[in-house]
């Protein structure tokens, strides 16, 4: 029950991080990496404002991360995200070896979490993480919807 708690705390953040990718146009998905039950790196897509095709949450959250403990291992780390990871972002969070990994919603076109493939299940890879999903999984699709309904009412600018 403490656990549901600090998760639902944790993805609370990880949602305020995917509102600021949304206020600039991006698709709105965030993440936070926590060790020792306190935030020490945040992220939210941006890959069209730096235009920068790796520059999706988890990476963000992951550079912030590794800049603030200056190292590109992050032993002891959950990271909160608001979307399913793509395999770039799971390959990442693998190289930083993430202890633990929590998303909200799946992503039935690119997650690889249990949506189209499940790679941190993999035996043939070299790390493992536990991996726990749906923590706030309605508000992170319901932000999600009205961004591609509102992009939907417009025309592509990109």
């Amino acid at each position: 029950m403490v656990q549901i708690k600090k998760d639902i705390q944790f993805m609370r953040s990880a949602l305020d991080q995917a509102e600021k990718a949304r206020i600039l146009g991006e698709v709105p998905v965030g993440a936070v990496i926590v060790q020792n039950e306190m935030i020490i790196g945040r992220g939210y897509n941006c890959p069209i404002t730096t235009r920068d095709p790796t520059a999706h949450a988890e990476v963000m959250a992951l550079r912030d991360c590794g800049h603030k403990v200056n190292n590109y291992r992050l032993l002891n780390c959950t990271l909160y995200v608001t979307l399913e990871p793509c395999t770039m972002c799971i390959g990442a969070l693998f190289h930083a070896r993430i202890e633990r990994l929590v998303y909200a919603a799946a992503d039935p076109k690119t997650g690889v979490c249990g949506s189209i493939i499940d790679l941190p299940t993999e035996t043939r890879l070299n790390h493992h993480m536990q991996v726990d999903s749906g923590v706030l999984a309605e508000e992170a699709s319901i932000l999600l919807k009205h961004f591609f309904a509102q992009r939907r009412k417009k025309p592509e600018t990109i």
